[in-house]
């Protein structure tokens, strides 16, 4: 089982962090008790430049949850199939190719979901299986690669996609000027990754450009932990649950999750080179960088990744997992970790292997 190819694709609205910051004083200009707290919190999230869908003066004429959920199905649409077009094509195949689909968000709803509307655009086989994953958040991108792993270990001539599309935008509220409603709005962005993993007997399994086999993957769920992150749905659309709790989650848990993974794989940490790690946030990767003892530049693509684009929510850990696969390939026989964390609070792991 290889990870194949990656392809990334973001809205065509790029600003600086400062711009979109000044928009939403002006937008909330009624509302902010404190302006100067919005460019605080926004200034220490970490994100220089992210991209939208729409120009920022669109996005107060789409009020509720019936137009902007309308307007994330037409974008996600067009977002996505950009994002598999350059997979394939990296990959050297074409959608008739694909036996599976999992589709993964947690911005928006549709039925018939985004990866059956993608059908129709593109030449998928009319018998290739579908998934839609919601509700798992930013956990999404490494939890999709590990269901894709498991279907092509059972189907080893096949070759799947796992296509995430997050357009955060979409998602901002006006009336919640809450802390975590403000740090959402200066942390989240909009983008789209797809990812081709192919079966240990599929012919791409033999090409000799990078592609990382996945050894295993481990899921850990943290009991008790729901109020950690989250949305809080209503007619307003989705309200964000975002806890200061949750470095304190990543301390606590990563180290053991982490060592007990690699141990049942007849590992330690030291075998591993690189980390691939969802781009969270500051704090986020900070809590990962001192959990682990990892060594100054260890996440450097992730925090690479935060800066120019911001958190894509499940298509984060994807983009940064291009990044090693175009610019920062592993050494031939070395040890990768891929791993995000979200919503539950729970966090998975993916051992690859160069």
């Amino acid at each position: 089982m290889r990870i194949s190819a990656v392809g990334t694709a973001y809205p065509q609205y790029r600003y600086s962090q400062s711009q979109i910051s000044q928009a939403l004083i002006e937008r909330w200009a009624d509302k902010l008790e404190e302006p100067r707290l919005l460019q605080r919190l926004h200034a220490n999230c970490g994100v220089n430049f992210r991209n939208f869908v729409f120009p920022l003066e669109v996005y107060p004429t789409l009020v509720g949850f019936g137009p902007n959920n309308d307007a994330w199905i037409k974008a996600a649409v067009e977002l996505g199939e950009t994002a598999i077009l350059r997979a394939l094509d990296r990959a050297g195949i074409t959608a008739a190719d694909i036996s599976a689909i999992f589709f993964a968000t947690v911005t928006g709803i549709a039925s018939p979901t985004i990866d059956a509307r993608l059908i129709n655009r593109l030449p998928f086989p009319v018998n290739v299986k579908r998934t839609p994953i919601f509700g798992l958040g930013c956990v999404a991108g490494a939890a999709g690669i590990a269901r894709a792993s498991d279907y092509v270990r059972a189907f080893p001539k096949e070759n799947v996609l796992l296509l995430s599309v997050e357009l955060c935008s979409l998602t901002w509220q006006d009336d919640d000027q809450s802390i975590a409603n403000l740090i959402s709005t200066g942390l989240f962005a909009d983008g789209a990754a797809a990812v081709v993993i192919s079966g240990s007997e599929s012919p791409l399994a033999t090409r000799q450009r990078p592609a990382p086999r996945i050894l295993a993957t481990r899921s850990t769920f943290y009991r008790n932990t729901e109020k950690v992150m989250g949305w809080d749905i209503s007619s307003n659309g989705f309200k964000i649950v975002l806890s200061p709790d949750v470095p304190k989650v990543v301390e606590e848990n990563l180290l053991g999750n982490v060592q007990g993974f690699l141990q049942d794989n007849g590992l330690q940490q030291s075998d591993i080179s690189t980390y691939i790690f969802h781009s969270g946030g500051p704090k986020v990767l900070e809590a990962m960088e001192q959990s682990l003892s990892l060594p100054p530049n260890a996440l450097a693509p992730s925090w690479k990744s935060l800066s120019e684009v911001g958190n894509l929510s499940a298509a984060s850990v994807l983009a940064v997992m291009e990044d090693y696969l175009e610019v920062h390939p592993g050494e031939p026989g070395s040890y990768s970790i891929l791993a995000a964390m979200g919503p539950a609070f729970c966090s998975e792991l993916v051992l690859l292997q160069w």
